[in-house]
């Protein structure tokens, strides 16, 4: 017998994802939900070759329900969660709203799985979507070197701040093609054929949140040793973050052999060969699984240092994918069983 699956903000960009990759890897699920706040109502969602009429969170009852698959901004999830917790069913958050809480879990499976035993609150978090593909490539080389330091540049795309900004830059490459007036509305500046240094709010020591967000959840979910400075970016890309990664490590490591550790580790494709187009771009990962690793080479700027480019798509392994991963470690773990079937 299989799990009964709700989706929640089913019309976003990841609910949407979520629907899709559900379908795409088989999972186990005799019923999924959509679900969305009341004004989605009705609105139809594709999940594989079936349509869902999405209904309204607000009305649900959750009794029979034993996944949650939360995408509905931290608000919500931190009224709802909960709520829906309290009922029997584990919810999978997406959002920030409980990432740094010390009973809640924080998942990237490829990374600590582990973690996922003896969760409190029926509630376990997904990372931010710059976190998670970051990790996946540190988790290796960590086991191998061990970090002291990262510096990280990171190249998000629009997508990580959901359609209306996806619908920015659209309108505004297309006003640019045909002069009309560019509005900026979703971003602070303007997005088409520019780069911004800025996501999510400035905190009081000149970082913003986004950078926040990626130094204290690699220290929960790696290792808090870990010194990490980031430095957020929004660029003109619809699908896609990107990230240039300087690291520093207590122990020798060589790039030859973090090409080999790499190539071998879980959810990492390597793909650095040294000429023009030998490296991958947001364009080749935006619809894959994998987080994309080039350009490994030393940094002779420390002593054991390497610099690397990663490349995920937000949409999947930032966001979706590793919400569905983390539902199927509770699977396979025995962690989570079927309402009807413990019925």
């Amino acid at each position: 017998m299989g799990y009964k699956v709700a989706v929640v903000g089913a019309t976003g960009n990841v609910g949407r994802e979520m629907l899709n990759i559900l379908d795409e890897r088989k999972f186990p699920a005799d019923e999924v939900v959509a679900l969305a706040s009341r004004r989605s109502v009705g609105v139809e969602v594709s999940y594989g070759d079936r349509t869902l009429k999405v209904k309204a969170l607000e009305h649900y009852d959750f009794s029979d329900v034993d996944i949650c698959l939360m995408s509905a901004g931290g608000a919500v999830s931190k009224e709802w969660s909960p709520k829906i917790g309290a009922a029997g069913t584990v919810v999978i958050d997406n959002s920030s709203a409980w990432r740094m809480d010390p009973d809640v879990p924080l998942i990237v499976p490829e990374v600590n799985a582990a973690a996922t035993e003896g969760f409190k609150k029926n509630i376990i978090a997904n990372p931010n979507c710059s976190t998670a593909q970051l990790v996946v490539a540190l988790k290796p080389l960590h086991d191998k070197a061990t970090i002291k330091r990262v510096v990280v540049s990171t190249y998000q795309s629009v997508s990580g701040a959901g359609k209306d900004a996806m619908d920015e830059l659209f309108s505004q490459t297309k006003a640019v093609y045909t002069n009309d007036e560019l509005v900026a509305k979703k971003f602070p500046k303007r997005i088409a054929f520019n780069v911004i240094p800025h996501i999510d709010v400035f905190m009081e020591d000149g970082y913003t949140k986004e950078e926040w967000k990626m130094m204290m959840e690699t220290k929960k979910i790696l290792d808090p040793k870990i010194k990490l400075s980031a430095t957020c970016v929004r660029v003109p890309v619809f699908v896609g973050h990107s990230e240039a990664v300087n690291i520093e490590f207590e122990k020798p490591i060589s790039a030859d052999e973090a090409r080999e550790i790499l190539r071998r580790a879980p959810g990492c494709l390597v793909i650095d060969k040294q000429e023009p187009g030998g490296y991958a771009t947001p364009y080749e990962a935006a619809g894959e699984d994998a987080t994309y690793i080039s350009r490994i080479r030393e940094d002779a700027t420390v002593e054991n240092g390497l610099v690397l480019w990663c490349v995920s798509d937000n949409l999947r392994k930032g966001a979706a994918l590793n919400a569905i991963q983390i539902a199927e470690v509770l699977i396979n773990r025995k962690l989570i069983s079927a309402k009807k079937q413990a019925a």
